[in-house]
């Protein structure tokens, strides 16, 4: 195909078209919906649609005069590869949330010209800092407009699927007392009324579930509660009647989804509006009444569902037993099906995979993509194996598979990297050393409340001493049957805040990576939960935490260098290993019985 009329180029020709049209010099295309979402509803995957750049996290500018992606590592070799030949610049940025697109606007953009941006998908903060960089270089921004709409014809409608109720046993408090935590804080807040958009935060407090983005089980909606009772803005058709009397027993009534902004509006003076700045678009906010107080402080539901109760502890053990013993039942047809001969690749894993666990009780479906990547496609942390582009599995070098699932109980998120063939000396070291940094965090034990960014360093610090670096966060939170990531705790380099600190029931990863580009990638990925730590001192210094180790697979021993680890090490591995196969062992019988005790022996 000739490159001038390639799809990429011609969209961007027919948005300069509309620019022109406007008077707008650029227009800013986020990675975002009304709700901040991490994963898009194909309604706002406007910068995918774009650019082609398929990756699920980066911004684009699009100027009268050139074209810019702003991507951090872990997508540049993605990005390059899908940029080619499109006119499309790639801006490499140190972190997903760098704003360096905004230094770039405001040294690109002319004085007196216009940026564009929907505000409608817009977070505030972001809105926010955007604006005082443009201002201070004179220029001007526009919000009110979606000009993706002038040139994308077959744009896909509102996702229509219906949602249900996250049902007891493993729902472990009823929506009444969710709603009752959430208007305590308001209380505290001074606030009549609180408006959430953050689809996660929606369905820990409703107690419902659903099906509108791929992989986490959330549905689109908005949510205006005050203190007695409250209004839900949904897509028509998605709440049965049966479902709907159950939610105005609750206090909750439904109103169409796009009426959400005019009841914002409609506030008075005399309401006191809980938002938080992180959590709400800058469309949204504009639209609440300019007589209407505010209070800004992070959604309490964030706050709230980060920390798992003990009951909800007990099902994610569960959940990841029932996990571990699909992970044991794929890896020994993958290891048997490898000595047959048999043609395997980065697809057949995700197949195979997929469909061990969807055996497994409470299996709602995957957590997220199925990241399985052969030598140089595990070096891009964030690769997909496609029909038109995936590697078969044969000859020499390390498979990493990232992989992970909804269960009704818990939420999963798992790698671990197999050797294929022989491996060699360069491999084991890298493999050894990202070992060590899962396991020194994985031992770490820090004051209760410590912000989770300061503890990125233990997982860094053995690659650090040998000169080796990554380029993502450490670790992320998950959610209980919700999204795979959740906030307010980020074991990474973020500017720590406070709400960051590390408090009993968190669930984080631990996953140090090491990235050779072209050749390999190896990263070892654990789920941890914060609970009490029993310490010498006792109280004298105040509560401490530790992790448990709640994923259950065992860590491949083939490719440790065994000179590379302390005694103390080793043990931490044995004592994991003797743990995974006394819970495992009696979920799996026969060949993944016997791949659990060999993959599982002491060294």
């Amino acid at each position: 195909m000739d490159t001038r009329t390639s799809p990429t180029r011609l969209r961007i020709t027919q948005l300069r078209e509309v620019l022109a049209r406007e008077g707008v010099h650029a227009l800013l295309v986020p990675s975002a919906d009304p709700h901040l979402s991490e994963y898009l509803p194909g309604r706002w995957q406007g910068r995918e649609w774009l650019s082609g750049f398929t990756g699920s996290m980066a911004t684009l500018v699009v100027a009268v005069d050139r074209a810019a992606l702003f991507a951090d590592s872990r997508y540049w070799v993605q990005a390059e590869a899908e940029l080619a030949d499109t006119g499309i610049e790639l801006v490499k940025i140190p972190t997903g949330t760098s704003a360096a697109h905004i230094d770039w606007l405001a040294q690109h953009v002319p004085r007196g010209a216009v940026v564009a941006v929907d505000g409608q998908v817009l977070g505030l903060a972001s809105a926010n800092a955007l604006k005082t960089a443009l201002d201070a270089a004179g220029v001007l921004l526009r919000t009110d407009v979606d000009l993706l709409d002038a040139i994308w014809p077959d744009r896909p409608a509102l996702p229509a699927e219906p949602v249900y109720e996250h049902a007891p046993p493993q729902a472990t408090q009823t929506r009444a007392e969710r709603l009752a935590a959430v208007r305590e804080a308001m209380a505290r807040h001074g606030a009549t009324h609180h408006f959430v958009s953050t689809v996660d935060d929606l369905a820990w407090i409703t107690n419902l579930r659903g099906s509108d983005v791929h992989y986490n089980p959330v549905f689109l909606a908005h949510l205006l509660l005050n203190m007695s009772g409250g209004t839900l803005f949904i897509g028509k058709g998605k709440v049965n009647a049966a479902l709907a009397a159950r939610l105005a027993a609750d206090g909750l009534k439904l109103a169409p989804y796009e009426q959400a902004g005019a009841a914002l509006s409609a506030l008075g003076a005399d309401a006191r509006l809980l938002i938080d700045p992180k959590r709400v678009t800058h469309g949204l906010r504009a639209q609440v009444g300019l007589g209407t107080p505010v209070v800004e402080a992070i959604n309490p539901s964030t706050l709230l569902k980060s920390r798992k109760s003990e009951a909800e502890a007990a099902f994610v053990r569960e959940a990841m037993a029932e996990d571990g013993a699909a992970l044991c039942e794929f890896y020994a047809w993958f290891e048997a099906a490898m000595a047959r001969g048999e043609r395997i690749t980065e697809l057949t894993v995700d197949e195979k995979l997929s469909a061990e666990r969807a055996r497994r009780a409470g299996f709602v479906g995957l957590s997220f993509n199925t990241i399985a990547g052969f030598n140089a496609n595990g070096a891009m942390p964030h690769y997909r194996a496609t029909e038109e582009s995936h590697a078969v599995i044969q000859g020499n070098g390390l498979l990493l598979i990232d992989s992970g699932g909804q269960y009704l109980g818990g939420t999963t998120d798992i790698t671990r990297v197999w050797p294929i063939g022989s491996v060699n000396a360069a491999m084991k070291r890298d493999y050894t050393l990202v070992l060590k940094g899962t396991m020194n965090l994985s031992r770490a034990r820090f004051p209760r409340s410590t912000l989770s960014p300061m503890l990125d360093a233990l997982a860094r610090a053995p690659l650090w001493a040998e000169g080796v670096e990554f380029g993502h966060g450490t670790g992320h939170g998950v959610g209980y049957f919700l999204n795979v990531h959740e906030g307010p705790q980020s074991i990474s380099k973020a500017i720590p805040d406070a709400n960051m600190a590390m408090e009993p029931g968190m669930i984080t990863s631990i996953e140090p990576g090491v990235y050779r580009t072209g050749l390999w990638g190896v990263r070892i990925e654990n789920l941890v939960l914060n609970v009490p730590a029993t310490t010498v001192e006792g109280s004298t210094f105040g509560e401490f935490l530790e992790f448990e180790t709640l994923t259950l697979c065992p860590i491949d021993t083939r490719c440790i260098d065994r000179s590379l680890l302390r005694q103390d090490e080793v043990d931490w591995l044995n004592r994991y290993h003797a743990t995974v196969r006394e819970r495992l062992a009696p979920r799996v019988a026969g060949a993944a019985l016997d791949w659990l005790q060999e993959r599982t022996e002491p060294i």
